[in-house]
């Protein structure tokens, strides 16, 4: 009886101590990740230690008024730079709040749908010199377009969200175009 106890507590140590190495193994390899290393890949940061106080939500309305002159039945191919202005309404001579500047690509063969690359720069009040970046698909002819904010700068760093396009009105003969836009974005 003894033997089969003794035995017992043989096993028992032998378990101890294996078991005592590997959490001691775990142990070094976690701490050998937090040293700071000063070749580091990444490392998790807290909002407030980059000066981010608490994230807000905002909804910009304005209108951007832009000139098509291509001439082609679906654009397919042309390449245009903006720097359209941004404004309070949909006249011409409303209150300018900023530019639409980047790129629109004609990217269907089959319908009209640009490929928008382009920054809303804003000029004015609070936003002034704060930028949303817009990279989306935007089929012209549907009712409203939804196009993807994908970051900004300023007060819009580390924006993301969504705009809304609707055609306010088209000029067949001049091709000339307002949009409205409804932007919806997170930031801080």
């Amino acid at each position: 009886m003894y033997g089969w106890a003794s035995r017992a507590h043989e096993v028992m140590a032998k378990l101890l101590i294996l078991l005592t190495i590997s959490f001691s193994a775990i142990a070094v390899v976690a701490a050998s990740g937090s040293t700071g290393e000063s070749h580091r890949f990444s490392r998790n940061l807290s909002p407030k230690s980059m000066g981010l106080k608490k994230e807000k939500f905002s909804h910009l309305h304005f209108y951007l008024h832009a000139a098509l002159s291509n001439k082609s039945a679906t654009l397919f191919g042309e390449v245009t730079v903006i720097d359209d202005p941004l404004t309070v309404g949909p006249e011409p001579s409303s209150k300018l709040v900023g530019r639409a500047q980047g790129i629109y690509a004609s990217a269907s063969q089959e319908e009209i749908a640009l490929l928008m690359v382009m920054n809303f720069a804003f000029m004015e009040g609070k936003y002034n010199g704060s930028n949303l970046s817009v990279l989306g698909r935007n089929t012209i002819f549907s009712e409203v377009r939804e196009l993807p904010i994908v970051g900004g700068s300023g007060l819009f760093r580390f924006a993301r969200g969504y705009a809304q396009a609707k055609t306010h009105t088209l000029n067949p003969k001049t091709r000339d175009v307002v949009i409205e836009y409804n932007v919806y974005v997170f930031h801080y």
